[in-house]
């Protein structure tokens, strides 16, 4: 496993994605660039025939390499080639599968994954070596410039009013005003025909969109989460907001991870660390490192989640508040402790959660954190052997999802209900049954034709 500083605990060990991910995965455990494997192959092999483009092309898939550089690319990643010809194979099958321009879990209308979309780009994004992917942007209007109906700054209140909600209000209850703010943005910030939109206002648009994502993830359709993240993703890298687009990267990590697709989340989660690492704030490092975290321990990676649980930890002691941008007002100490928590439990170790996340259920004031909190809280109970007290604190976060409407608090639940079942002689266990069926009419539910069913797997915050 690799180290450094700051640490960048990759690992390509466990189960292998398909071979575009995979590919990736191998790359950032080196810590190379697409060109930097591009420059190894040519030097290796002696054929300069290979570039950035193809490497790239590689790992979205757009096209998969013969034998001959299926071999150069074990040489220089230092891999059997038995494993990279397996992965290859396995994308081969999986593109055979899928029928060509039929719109499928997570893809628009041309049959492309939506996730797999937003890999590439953040593939290119770390290379770093790319034009911006909006055009170059130009000088900033002066603060508080007219733009169409709306001033920058009106629209940057409204988003910071709206971040605050968030904490309170489950995605379907905000969707429209969110929705609203958006359309507000695209039509204030447009830039005249001929000219690029300033760094300002990619910025502005880069973080409406990812409130956007986080709000439709929350609503129950993680698809048009996935796209408003793609967007939010190149308007950051427009921007030249290294922080940002990680961050960008971390909401689409944790919203995969979250959904039963941890490979995806991991290579996003540590695309996303090692692009934007060194201009974070602690706390953006430590956030990152949370969302290596979860996506490893969903992925049953005990080793890398560990390491990155213990660099995120290292990374949180070094907290000052000084410097994090307003994106980040939300992580503080009882969200940290939170974030910990439900790594280990996704990592089936209930004991060293509870103290955690029964620190974090003790907020008070925002329903939905409090719902999440708790929901996590009841399953690490559970799965310490405490199904009453278990039974209890579920029951309670019942009565918060109902005030907050976030349908993640709902998938949780209903996770949580499957592994209560086998206690269900205990009279806590009877009780929390019946107030699920009473509340259900008053549960949020899912975005109706949501492209991406919410299973109850690890569920996320």
């Amino acid at each position: 496993m690799m180290s450094a500083s700051p640490p960048h605990p990759f690992d390509a060990a466990g189960p292998r994605p398909s071979f575009g991910p995979y590919l990736a995965q191998l790359r950032l455990r080196r810590g190379w660039s697409q060109l930097r494997l591009a420059e190894q192959l040519c030097a290796a092999s002696g054929s300069p025939t290979v570039t950035r483009h193809e490497v790239s092309r590689w790992e979205r898939e757009d096209r998969l390499p013969a034998d001959f550089w299926l071999g150069w690319l074990a040489a220089v990643l230092d891999v059997p080639v038995d494993g990279l010809a397996e992965a290859a194979e396995r994308s081969r099958v999986r593109h055979r599968l899928s029928a060509p321009g039929r719109a499928g879990p997570g893809q628009p209308d041309g049959g492309v994954p939506v996730g797999l979309d937003l890999l590439g780009l953040a593939h290119t994004w770390l290379a770093g070596d790319e034009p911006p992917l909006i055009g170059p942007p130009r000088a900033a209007p002066p603060v508080g410039a007219e733009t169409g109906g709306s001033t920058t700054a009106e629209l940057t209140a409204r988003l910071t009013a709206m971040r605050r909600l968030d904490d309170v209000a489950g995605g379907a209850d905000l969707l429209s005003a969110v929705r609203r703010l958006a359309t507000a943005t695209a039509e204030a910030t447009t830039a005249p025909a001929g000219t690029a939109p300033s760094r300002r206002t990619l910025r502005l648009r880069a973080e409406v969109a990812q409130l956007k994502g986080w709000t439709l993830a929350d609503a129950g359709d993680p698809a048009g989460a996935l796209a408003a993240y793609r967007s939010a993703l190149a308007a950051a890298v427009g921007a030249g907001d290294r922080p940002f687009a990680g961050h960008v990267l971390g909401s689409a990590s944790h919203l995969l991870a979250g959904s039963g697709q941890p490979a995806p989340a991991l290579l996003l989660a540590r695309t996303a660390y090692a692009g934007a690492r060194r201009a974070l704030s602690a706390s953006g490092r430590a956030l990152l490192l949370h969302r290596i975290a979860f996506a490893a321990a969903s992925a049953g990676l005990r080793g890398p989640a560990e390491a990155a649980l213990t660099a995120a930890q290292r990374a949180s002691e070094r907290l000052t508040g000084a410097h994090d941008p307003p994106w980040l007002y939300w992580l503080d100490e009882g969200e940290l402790d939170a974030l910990a928590g439900r790594c280990l439990v996704a990592l089936g170790r209930p004991a060293r959660a509870l103290p955690l996340l029964s620190r974090a259920a003790e907020r008070s004031g925002q329903p939905r954190t409090a719902a999440l909190d708790k929901a996590w809280l009841a399953r690490a109970r559970l799965d310490a052997g405490e199904a009453e007290g278990a039974a209890l604190t579920a029951g309670a976060a019942v009565l918060d999802t109902i005030r907050s409407g976030s349908t993640r608090a709902v998938d949780l639940l209903g996770a949580f209900g499957d592994r209560l079942a086998p206690h269900g002689r205990l009279p806590a266990a009877r009780d929390y049954a019946e107030l699920l069926v009473a509340a259900r009419p008053y549960l949020p539910r899912p975005l109706a034709g949501e492209a991406v069913a919410h299973p109850r797997a690890a569920g996320d915050g």
